[in-house]
């Protein structure tokens, strides 16, 4: 089975990275994660069905609220990725679809435009999954991306994940059918 830590615990003993503090998606984060996606649009809406749905604050806020009640029951477990120097929140990253059974889960992550090309996911995707395997009991951690999403793609394989296959027509995002590429590693597996 899985191990779900207490949000409170992980709040109070976030993940770190070296530039990276990486803590439960609460409903106070509303005002900056409204912030990050409503100044990050044509950054996100080309890879990400959701972000047209993010209309206001209040939408921001629905999904922190969102967020932490998945946390709490053990479906779905998201951080906030802030820079540690500054605290300035430039993303989301988490553990989506929690399989106990079966102990894995999926990885889901999105960045704010101006914080791209700086490592800045490839670190905090790594330590969660890290995090997942070493203090969850995950077994395995599935991802995937759109086959033409380069960026994503960088992060999945400077991670380690082992490719597994395309899923064709995935995703509807923009008024286009996109491909996903599909990667899996296991607890075994050695991460890069």
């Amino acid at each position: 089975m899985l191990v779900v830590l207490p949000r409170a615990e992980v709040r109070h003993r976030p993940l770190d990275t070296q530039r990276l503090l990486l803590t439960p998606v609460e409903p106070a984060d509303a005002s900056d994660l409204w912030n990050a996606v409503d100044s990050s649009r044509a950054h996100l809406e080309k890879w990400l069905p959701w972000v047209p749905f993010n209309t206001d604050l209040d939408a921001s806020w629905r999904y922190c609220e969102a967020s932490a009640n998945d946390w709490d029951h053990a479906r779905a477990l998201r951080l906030t990725i802030r820079e540690r120097a500054t605290r300035r929140f430039v993303g989301v990253v988490g553990l989506e679809a929690l399989a106990h059974l079966h102990q894995s889960a999926e990885l889901g992550y999105w960045l704010r435009g101006d914080a791209a090309r700086r490592g800045y996911m490839t670190e905090a995707a790594r330590a969660t999954v890290h995090w997942a395997f070493k203090r969850l009991n995950a077994h395995r951690v599935r991802v995937a991306a759109a086959t033409d999403n380069f960026a994503s793609l960088g992060v999945i394989r400077r991670i380690g994940f082992r490719f597994e296959g395309i899923a064709r027509e995935a995703e509807r995002c923009q008024n286009r059918w996109l491909d996903h590429a599909i990667f899996a590693l296991l607890a075994a597996d050695p991460m890069t």
